[in-house]
């Protein structure tokens, strides 16, 4: 992935709201994303997201993170998800407190 995004943040508000999210999305986590536009996924968290520095289309500077959610019945999906898209995580397993 480059180091591209729609969206970057600045804010320490904004930057908290994400680095929360991160500590929501471990490591094989089975989740459903329910995200701003209305819409959700679900699907296992392949490795717990990183909040990163990237530029937006203006080369404004800052922060964002993409989750990358695979199904096991599915091998052939996947789905990258920017952490700002995401309104509330859902848990469907016991992993939230764990990683592996």
């Amino acid at each position: 992935m480059g180091r591209a995004a729609q969206r970057v943040y600045t804010d320490r508000n904004n930057i908290r709201r994400l680095e929360s999210l991160v500590e929501e999305l471990p490591a094989n986590g089975h989740v459903v994303l329910l995200l701003n536009d209305g819409s959700s996924c679900d699907g296992v968290v392949v490795t717990r997201p990183n909040v990163q520095l990237f530029r937006d289309a203006d080369e404004h500077e800052g922060i964002n993170a993409v989750v990358r959610l695979e199904r096991p019945d599915v091998p052939a999906w996947s789905q990258d998800v920017w952490l700002d898209q995401i309104a509330r995580v859902e848990h469907l397993d016991s992993c939230m407190a764990s990683e592996s």
